[in-house]
């Protein structure tokens, strides 16, 4: 290499390859403690007895798990295009919507093993994402997000009512007793379920300890396997060149293109990579529950996504598995909280106070657990506009600062204390 190829192209200094080896320890410290996370969930997510007043806010059963898994990875690949891009996509369920579809038929012409499935509904959604973004990104702000939300509303009517031979209409796409499965042979008696090499995605074996009960699925640990490869792969995608790209992007085109960079490309693999993401998610709902509606397209969907990436912190690897987590949390958890109920938590109050107390409260659960999560939201970006993750580097930075702080704090006190005497 010549002086001045190196004059241009200085080698890296010892205090950036020091950040970057630090960086990449946190990251791999970060993934292991998702991980772990991710094994034990179904006790962390059982933290009452299942005979307690309590028990009615344990999530660890494995239907609610597996949407936990299904709906971070859904996340995760829409925070690469928005948090990365600053591209804000109202379209998203589309992707979701064809990778469940890709899923059922695969299971009803080939096999009800979830391998070819999931695979077939990855590809089929960046397939969609590819042809969407080429159109959709010729704009940006504003009207790239209503470009994007009217192709999911065509694909959702498409769905629900003209492409009827292959999406069934408003009824959904299900099994059949008369499907070929080419792999598997048409069944009889009764329809077959989703497998993994023999293993039913249904299967699930129940420990109890004491009052205490958790189920282990296998349909939960085959979507947590794929959340995390999900997560990993967002990882390098943030820290790679092609990451910094996307950041380029969100900072600033007009300097982008001054240099004699193009955004578009970079955009458009990023939407494909989302619509990925997107598709698996929908492959593996499937996986889960071999049906597949219109209802997963409508634009309800799309926009709950937004408020997942939002709430857990745009543009952080953790938030968005955070967001759907808390989101899917409330939906299935505090929208079975009904006045029977609260009437038993708050039954040794006096009966007017009871039939008060249930007053206040009962707008903000059951049917109305849209509202809890309509004033959470609200406060979170109002005071953390860096979602649920900002709210927990702030609370670190203040154990941090009462750690700094509480050895002067004892010297001052032994301080006094000698001058006293």
């Amino acid at each position: 290499m010549t002086d001045a190829t190196q004059t241009a192209f200085p080698a890296q200094t010892p205090r950036a390859e020091a950040a970057r080896d630090a960086q990449g320890r946190r990251d791999r410290m970060l993934l292991l403690i998702v991980a772990l996370l991710a094994l034990a969930a179904p006790i962390l997510l059982n933290p009452f007895p299942t005979a307690s007043a309590l028990a009615q806010f344990n999530a660890g059963y494995p239907d609610l798990m597996q949407r936990f898994a299904i709906y971070g990875i859904l996340a995760i690949g829409f925070n690469i295009l928005f948090g990365l891009t600053g591209y804000l996509s109202f379209g998203h369920a589309a992707f979701l919507g064809v990778g469940s579809y890709s899923a059922v038929w695969m299971f009803k012409l080939l096999s009800m093993n979830v391998i070819p499935a999931i695979l077939l509904a990855t590809v089929i959604g960046g397939l969609f994402a590819l042809v969407i973004g080429f159109v959709s990104l010729r704009r940006s702000g504003i009207y790239f997000s209503i470009l994007t939300l009217a192709f999911a509303q065509m694909c959702y009517n498409l769905a629900y009512s003209v492409l009827t031979p292959i999406s069934n209409g408003e009824t959904g796409l299900q099994l059949s007793l008369s499907d070929p499965r080419v792999l598997d042979g048409p069944s009889s008696g009764s329809l077959p379920v989703t497998s993994l090499f023999g293993a039913e995605m249904r299967e699930a074996a129940t420990i109890t300890l004491g009052g205490w009960s958790w189920t282990f699925s296998v349909g939960y640990y085959v979507c947590a396997a794929l959340l995390l490869l999900a997560f990993w792969l967002s990882i390098r995608i943030f820290r790679s060149p092609f990451g910094l790209m996307l950041r380029a992007v969100k900072s600033n085109q007009n300097r982008m293109a001054y240099t004699g960079l193009s955004a578009r490309p970079y955009t458009l693999a990023a939407f494909v990579i989302s619509g990925m993401y997107a598709g698996l998610a929908g492959g593996l709902l499937a996986s889960m529950d071999p049906l597949a509606g219109a209802d997963r397209m409508q634009w309800t969907a799309s926009g709950e996504v937004v408020l997942m990436t939002i709430l857990g912190g745009a543009g952080t690897l953790l938030g968005p598995v955070l967001g759907a987590g808390v989101i899917k949390y409330f939906e299935n958890i505090f929208s079975k909280i009904n006045d029977a109920i609260l009437h038993q938590w708050v039954a040794v109050l006096p009966d007017g106070l009871e039939d008060a107390v249930v007053a206040v409260i009962h707008p903000f659960v059951g049917k109305g657990w849209h509202l809890t999560l309509g004033l959470i939201f609200m406060a979170v970006v109002i005071f953390l506009p860096g979602g649920l993750v900002e709210g927990a580097r702030r609370a670190g930075a203040v154990v941090r600062r009462r750690d700094r702080n509480a050895p002067s704090v004892e010297s001052d006190a032994a301080a006094r204390r000698a001058a006293a005497e």
